[in-house]
Order: structure tokens, then sequence, then C-alpha cells
């Protein structure tokens, strides 16, 4: 990612270890053909209306037909053997009298995942790791609508994503810092490497103080939380943002309600980063648990606190710019795909040089 005028902002810790390999197994398309066996309960195995089959189709990004007591799988090779893991157990289950509740089928697709991803297996077709360098495209639910980098420093930000457990990511407005996170997220969790997207965002400035504002508190935060509500049903539709918020597999939370938490098995965004506390940064980050990705996005120009000196964001890049599994990347203008008249505007407010909210030198520079 081109290079930044800020001495604190460098690229750092690439090299981190991530959570997928590269596959070594074939990655080619493939067919299988699974017998249910008539002994036990095929509506347990397959679901109320299918609904387990739906599931795998939607987590592991394979196609699925049940019909006659068969279960036909098709894809890539990897996808379809984690697919086959999670049938084989929905049968033995089925066998024990047990009819799996839906959170345990997530469960079983994530581990299946896993588990193909550890022995080399999950890849996409082209050969590469899971999340490969990206270059045909994120893989979300929208279909027809590849997400792909359409800047060479959006290219370098998705595999800054795939190689680092915690990546800061920021740029201007209209660069992608936040699309393309949430795409990158939307992609883990169809293929099945993580069980849940939770989005967060400070409302109101950093204090978030809500009180004035009508309605109960998820009326309260909506129009904070709408630029990430607009991201995700860009890449899903309706139906498909209202199963998984209702199921808790994808949480659009303001920030104050991530205190407390731990968050396994995850990929958590934090969004306008540059609005947050020294201590609510530190309160976030260390909600990362298992299994997990972080990725925090903000624009160091656009600082809201009454003190721009405390923002968290700024504070995180020092103290974390060189730590490992950390990558720091830095959007520019020349990154911006919103409307081409966004670039000039940005230009013609660039007065960056002078701003006070660009506390980016070493505490001791």
């Amino acid at each position: 990612m081109g290079e930044s005028a800020d001495p604190w902002w460098e690229s750092a810790a690439v090299g981190g270890q991530p959570h997928w390999h590269e596959a070594s197994a074939s990655t080619h398309p493939l067919q299988l053909t699974i017998d249910v066996p008539e002994s036990v309960d095929r509506v347990a195995v397959f679901g109320a209306g299918d609904r387990n089959l739906k599931l795998i189709r939607d987590g592991l990004g394979v196609g699925v037909v049940a019909r006659e007591g068969q279960v036909r799988l098709e894809g890539d090779g990897p996808s379809v053997e984690a697919a086959r893991i999670v049938v084989d157990r929905l049968v033995d289950a089925s066998r024990e009298k047990k009819t799996l509740p839906r959170p345990a089928v997530m469960d079983a697709i994530a581990e299946a995942g896993w588990r193909a991803q550890r022995g080399g297996v999950i890849a996409q077709a082209t050969g590469s790791n899971c999340m490969g360098g990206w270059g045909s495209g994120v893989d979300v639910y929208a279909n027809g609508r590849p997400i792909t980098a359409r800047t060479e420093n959006q290219g370098v930000y998705l595999d800054a994503i795939r190689d680092n457990d915690l990546v800061f990511a920021v740029g201007p407005a209209g660069t992608g810092k936040t699309y393309i996170a949430v795409a990158a997220a939307i992609h883990m969790l169809k293929r099945g490497m993580v069980r849940k997207v939770i989005l967060a965002r400070p409302a109101v400035e950093a204090g978030e103080k809500l009180g004035f504002l009508p309605g109960d508190v998820f009326e309260k935060v909506n129009p904070y939380l709408r630029p990430l509500l607009d991201a995700l049903h860009d890449m899903m539709d309706y139906a498909t943002v209202k199963r998984f918020m209702a199921n808790d597999v994808v949480e659009v939370v303001p920030l104050a309600f991530m205190r407390g938490r731990t968050l396994n098995d995850s990929v958590i965004i934090l969004d306008e980063a540059q609005n947050t506390t020294r201590g609510q940064m530190q309160m976030f980050l260390t909600r990362m648990g298992e299994r997990s990705k972080m990725i925090v996005t903000g624009d160091i120009t656009q600082i809201d606190l009454e003190d721009p000196r405390e923002s968290g964001l700024i504070d995180a890049g020092r103290r974390l710019r060189r730590a490992k599994g950390v990558g720091m990347c830095t959007l520019q203008k020349a990154d911006v795909v919103r409307h081409a008249i966004v670039q000039r505007i940005i230009e013609a407010y660039d007065d960056t040089a002078d701003s006070p909210n660009t506390f980016l030198e070493d505490d001791d520079g």
C-alpha cells in the first residue's frame, strides 16, 4: 500500500500467522451423492423445509439437492468434502434419535470448515488458500455481484485482512474501508471460516449520548449504524440479512454494547474508530477471542472528539504498529471509488497539513 507520510502509520507485522493456510488438496469441481439410510429420520437430517441443507449450502458455498433419500453435493472438491462431513454428522445424530437444533448445525458447519482448512482442504477453485489473493472477487451472498479490489491499495488491504488477525485501515471517505471489511467478513462467514460477523460503531460521538433521541435503544442507535446495514444489504438479499440477524449470525451494535464480551470464531469490525477514546479502543481490542479476526477502520482527518489527541485509533496505531499479527493499511485519495466528484471534494478540503487532528508523531518525537 502506498507509503504513508505519517511516521507511525507504517506497514507492520505482515507475516503474522493467519487462520487459513494454503491448500494442498485438489480444488477441481466435484459431485458427490450421499445415500441417507431409510432407518434414520430423514426429516431430522434434512431439517424442516430442508433447513439444514440450506444452511450447508449458504455456509460452505456448495450446491445441495435432496431427492429420494439421497443428498447430492456439487462444488469445489474441498467444500464438498466439508459438506459431506456435516451430512454424516446429521445422519449420525439421527441414528441416535437426536435432532440437531440450528445453532448445533451451524457449529458443525463451522467445525467442518476449520477441520478442512487445517488439513489444507477448503480452497477456492483457483488453487490458492481459501481467501486466496482475492483476484476473482470476494464471495458474498448477492448473486452476480462479485466484489473485487478496484485499486492496488484496496488489494493490499484485502491481503492484510487475509494474513493478519488484527488490521487497521485509515483513509478518507469513499475509499472502501468499511465496504471491503464487510465484504471480507461476509466471505469468511459464507465459506464457513467463522460463525459470526459483528459490526460495531461508536454512536453519537465517542460518549454515545443517546438519551435525547426518541424511541428505544435500537431506534436510538439505528441512524448511526445505518452505513453498516447499507453495506450488508448490498451483499445479501433482505431475507438473508433478516434471517442472519434474527439468528444472531450477524450482529450490528453500538460500541458500548461490546463491553464484557469475549468473541470467539468471529469477524469483528469497528467502523469510525477515530471517534473512540483510548479506553474504548482498549476495551474493544481486548474482546478478541479464539479463531477471530478484527478489522478497525477510520478517517483520522474526521475526529469528532473534543480533544483529537485522545483518539483511540491514533493511540492504537502508535502502540501496535510493530506488533506481530497486526496489519496497518493507509488508503488515499487515489483510492476513492465513489462518484468522481468525491475525490475532487476531498482534495478541496484536504488541509491536513495544518489540521490539529493529525497527532501522528510519536509521543517523544
